[in-house]
């Protein structure tokens, strides 16, 4: 595939590592980065890594995807649960998109067990940690081979 995957993340993932460890984690977002590269190179692909913690630069990266990904992997964090902008912007991707969350967001408080941008995701990926991302990737590549099959 010539298009990268692109891994979108949304606000305050760039504390990991530093914010709430016991609940996220201790790896950092670029850790999560080289893994998600090698995991892609696996596959023959690359990837397009973006943080974000603006609601609108996500939308318009989702924008972009339509002409230059050949899908999404996203951790949108707390926009999950309330931004009828992003679902909108994913739902005029055609590629696949995997949405991927660090905890298991059902065993969480009630406020985070509804994620609105599930409605539009191929698949949702939670509760893995960090390697939820790696998961994310090989669903996404495999979604994408059985497809061009």
């Amino acid at each position: 595939m010539s298009k990268p995957i692109y891994v979108l993340n949304g606000p305050n993932l760039n504390l990991l590592g530093e914010r709430e460890p016991e609940i996220y984690g201790y790896d950092t977002l670029a850790d999560i980065e080289v893994r998600c590269a090698a995991r892609a190179a696996q596959a023959g692909m690359t990837i397009d890594f973006r943080q974000t913690n603006f609601e609108g630069e996500i939308v318009e990266a989702v924008h972009e995807a339509r002409r230059k990904a050949c899908g999404i992997v996203i951790n949108p964090a707390g926009l999950s649960f309330f931004s009828v902008s992003l679902l909108d912007a994913l739902k005029s991707f055609a590629g696949p998109k995997v949405e991927v969350h660090l905890t298991n967001i059902h065993q969480r408080e009630p406020l985070y067990h509804h994620s609105l941008i599930s409605k539009t995701a191929h698949a949702v990926i939670a509760g893995a940690g960090a390697f939820g991302y790696e998961i994310a990737i090989d669903a996404l590549v495999h979604r994408l081979v059985a497809k061009a099959a």
